[in-house]
């Protein structure tokens, strides 16, 4: 893909988020992107809030941010109302279920129109839910059942929050999906990895662990997470 991926461990539009999310904003090389934030994955705990968190907080990093309700595969499949991200150069899906979203974008027109744009060069962010998601692979919550992911970031899988874990006791669980060469990416709240399969540049107030089948390996911010 051209565009950038960035992907992001959770806890989004918080205090700390504001230099990582400049970040974002700054590799569009516009002064005042336009974004889309999409809060799919809080269609059933409070979507409203979860846009109006993204609106205000890039509209005050100076990006020029809108809500896309899209809550449902109806919705994801309106072309009227997918039509409405075109121009944007930022699209955001927010956390929230990850199993909710995955079913409600998978082989929907709103994917399709989400991959295109980012092939134009548009940036991709998710957090949480909406960056686990984004892998080849993608772990249920609490463990319990691996499935596939929508593909974007290839090779990938997402441990969103990943400050709540010890990499010892995650590597002694992975060891076989990790023999058949995926990249795991622990990432911290409030934390993102920019860039895309290719390679991962950390950004923000955390850290990101890499587990891989040589070992695993923690990350800080600045540091490049290059391609297995």
């Amino acid at each position: 893909m051209a565009g950038i991926i960035a992907l992001v461990g959770g806890d989004e539009f918080r205090r700390y988020c504001g230099d990582m999310d400049r970040e974002i904003i700054a590799a569009t090389g516009k002064e005042s992107p336009r974004m889309v934030v999409l809060p799919t994955a809080t269609a059933n705990s409070g979507p409203v809030k979860a846009a109006h968190d993204g609106v205000t907080h890039f509209n005050a990093l100076g990006g020029s941010a809108h809500p896309l309700m899209i809550l449902d595969r109806e919705q994801a499949d309106s072309q009227e109302m997918v039509d409405r991200l075109s121009g944007a150069d930022i699209i955001y899906f927010t956390g929230g279920n990850p199993n909710y979203l995955l079913e409600t974008l998978r082989g929907s027109i709103l994917l399709t129109s989400v991959t295109d744009a980012v092939s134009r060069g548009a940036i991709l962010a998710g957090s949480s839910a909406g960056a686990m998601v984004m892998g080849s692979q993608m772990r249920r919550p609490r463990g319990e059942e691996w499935v596939t992911g929508l593909g974007i970031a290839e090779g990938i899988c997402v441990f969103p929050h990943h400050e709540r874990s010890k990499p010892e006791e995650v590597a002694d669980q992975l060891e076989d999906r990790l023999a058949g060469g995926l990249t795991i990416l622990g990432i911290d709240g409030q934390t993102a990895c920019l860039g895309g399969p290719g390679g991962w540049r950390v950004a923000g107030y955390g850290k990101v662990t890499t587990y891989r089948r040589d070992g695993w390996r923690v990350y800080q911010p600045g540091e490049t997470i290059e391609s297995a």
